[in-house]
């Protein structure tokens, strides 16, 4: 045994008992944790599956072993018995003993093995990551629905959830944005989550400190809850609105502001609510201020916001893909916004965002599903491949194939029927994080 507390045994030797420690990332393995105690025959045939040679274990976590599996030396052959008849109960004058047979999956077998149990990692993790989206919007809600009764209890979970998800990325060296499950439901719910996750990954990239990344999750958080105070038929920017219309919309952020105080949140919450909608040149509301009179913060809010609006708007026929909203913004709006802000979140996102419909260097259609923030240009993706059901798609990752590469991004209703069914576009975008994985070794990073 290792200094450090661990061990090693074969494949052959695990029993139940044992505490493994898998040295694989969480996405190579189906395993909820990458440590844990073994509790039946199936987890020793999952881990025998995976086709490692030695697995890593903590003796000092682990079950003794039962006295009737303990190891014994087999009795010592007789002077008058040969050694090799002590080791073979056939009879010598039967002959030799045929050579003993093991049953080993074949190459192909074990390749499938290993196939199913990846594509068991990547249904787990997704799975996971939608959960915890699906319980951030249950948690807006119920913010929304305390707010008129209990000021305190609803700050008391804004700052709960927001305190969580910055522990939870703080705690990753590198962090992976992930495209979700299609989701249903009212937009106004998604809308808010969606933004908190994206601020707080780009206030990661941008070096802010923990209080700092705090405040902009709560401002995030809580960016468009004034508009509970406005009529329906003008919760929703619309195009098509008259300027008293427009005027009572953009009235939702004084409200807002309202609120936060109401909830007791900080000055710098309250600002940043205040300056969501603000553009560097001026040009945004409600106040029309400018440049450095908006704080970091408000400059990180305001275009992620702008990015989640057009990736998801009101009216699904106006929405643009990922990688086109990256686009149009640096080429259209780049002087409202910060030039180092929108900088760090082109290079947090990629070039093609998750969500992207691309076409690979060997002109194979893919959905762009995570991309590792720190490492964005080549993502991994879903591609569509018709000798596979799509429920078996296999996830891969472009950085660790270094021949492989994007040739194009495209709108989804260019994309082949078949290619269009099996990859299935979001029609919203909603993005989570999870921890990224060593491109090399294909850890996970500590």
């Amino acid at each position: 045994m290792r200094a450090s507390g661990y061990a090693y045994v074969t494949p052959d030797e695990l029993r139940v008992g044992l505490y493994v420690d898998l040295e694989l990332g969480w996405m190579s393995h189906p395993f909820p944790k990458g440590s844990f105690k073994i509790t039946s025959a199936r987890q020793i045939e999952t881990l025998r599956s995976l086709g490692l040679s030695r697995v890593r274990v903590v003796p000092a976590r682990s079950d003794p072993v039962p006295q009737a599996m303990a190891p014994h030396e087999p009795p010592a052959p007789s002077a008058a018995e040969p050694a090799a008849h002590a080791l073979d109960p056939v009879d010598a004058r039967a002959g030799p003993a045929p050579a003993a047979t093991t049953s080993q999956p074949d190459a192909r077998e074990l390749q499938r093995l290993r196939h199913a149990e990846r594509v068991a990692a990547q249904r787990a993790s997704l799975e996971s990551c939608d959960r915890q989206f699906d319980a951030a919007i249950r948690q807006y809600r119920t913010v929304v629905e305390l707010i008129p009764h209990d000021a305190q209890a609803a700050s008391g979970q804004c700052l709960q959830l927001v305190s969580s998800l910055v522990s939870d990325m703080l705690g990753q060296s590198e962090s992976s944005i992930r495209l979700l499950s299609e989701t249903t439901g009212d937009r106004a719910w998604m809308h808010p989550v969606n933004v908190t996750v994206l601020s707080l990954l780009l206030g990661k990239a941008l070096g802010m400190p923990a209080q700092a990344l705090r405040d902009l999750g709560l401002a995030a958080f809580l960016h468009d809850v004034g508009k509970m105070q406005l009529p329906d038929q003008v919760r929703l920017s619309d195009s098509s609105f008259a300027p008293a219309e427009y005027r009572l919309y953009q009235s939702h952020v004084g409200f807002g502001v309202d609120i936060a105080q109401q909830l007791g949140l900080s000055s710098e919450v309250q600002n940043t609510i205040a300056q969501h909608h603000e553009m560097l040149d001026g040009s945004g509301f409600p106040n029309q201020i400018r440049g450095a009179d908006i704080s970091q913060a408000g400059k990180v809010l305001a275009l992620v916001n702008r990015y989640e609006n057009m990736c998801n708007p009101p009216r699904q026929s106006a929405a643009v893909t990922p990688h086109e909203a990256l686009s149009q913004i640096f080429s259209q709006m780049k002087e409202r916004h910060d030039v180092s802000v929108l900088a760090a979140f082109i290079r947090m996102m990629g070039v093609y965002p998750p969500g992207s419909v691309v076409q690979l260097s060997d002109s194979r259609f893919a959905l762009v599903v995570s991309v590792n923030s720190a490492r964005p240009l080549k993502p991994r993706v879903m591609v569509h491949d018709a000798g596979l059901a799509k429920e078996d798609a296999l996830i891969l990752d472009l950085e660790q194939m270094p021949a492989a590469g994007i040739r194009r991004s495209l709108r989804p209703d260019l994309l082949p029927a078949d290619a269009r069914d099996y990859l299935a576009p979001r029609l919203r975008i909603c993005y989570f994080f999870e921890r990224a994985s060593d491109p090399v070794r294909g850890e996970v990073v500590p």
